[in-house]
């Protein structure tokens, strides 16, 4: 839904490997809903970092030449993760990035994954498999119930519930391996 406030609950889920969650979700009778696509996102926040502070983002995202404006209210945690969600389609996500710099926000952080939408016959959720520079997971999201079912289906129990956003799991990374953080992208390619 775009342009409207809404309520976004999600959870990830930890995939060895890409292939292994399309194996999952064939098996689970859900398919591919469309492409595989490379999104860019461009985190977004005030100097003195106001936004992240309070719990919020502001995400510029950059599929091929569309692009989504998103606000993210503070999360509540829990099972699932369960926040507000403001969302607007940009046909120009680079003019939106700089009329947000002119407006005194920062680019304080970039991420970039491949991502699989799949459906299957309830349409109460979306399952999108996501490959990212530090690994793969299933983002589910959905009405509560729908997000357990699934994750049930899949062969996931709570235990594997991951609540916190790409850039959180980017950081434990970086620190796990003792490497200085700075941009999640893939290495560019020669």
């Amino acid at each position: 839904m775009t342009g409207a406030a809404r309520r976004e609950v999600e959870i990830k889920l930890p995939l060895p490997d890409a292939d292994e969650g399309r194996r999952l979700l064939e098996e689970a009778g859900l398919h591919p809903a469309s492409p595989r696509v490379l999104q860019h996102d461009i985190v977004f926040d005030t100097t003195d970092r106001q936004l992240s502070l309070a719990g919020s983002l502001l995400r510029v995202r950059q599929t091929g030449s569309l692009g989504l404006l998103t606000f993210k209210g503070p999360a509540e945690y829990g099972k699932h993760k369960a926040r507000e969600e403001l969302e607007v389609e940009l046909p120009e996500p680079a003019t939106a990035a700089a009329i947000l710099e002119r407006l005194g926000f920062e680019s304080v952080f970039r991420y970039e994954k491949y991502r699989t939408p799949f459906a299957g016959p309830e349409p109460d959720g979306l399952v999108t498999l996501d490959e990212t520079p530090i690994g793969d997971f299933l983002e589910l999201e959905g009405p509560p119930e729908w997000i357990d079912r699934t994750a049930t289906q899949l062969g996931f129990t709570e235990s594997d519930y991951i609540t916190v956003s790409y850039a959180h799991l980017y950081r434990d990374h970086c620190r796990a391996r003792g490497l200085e953080p700075g941009d999640m992208v893939f290495p560019a390619q020669a």
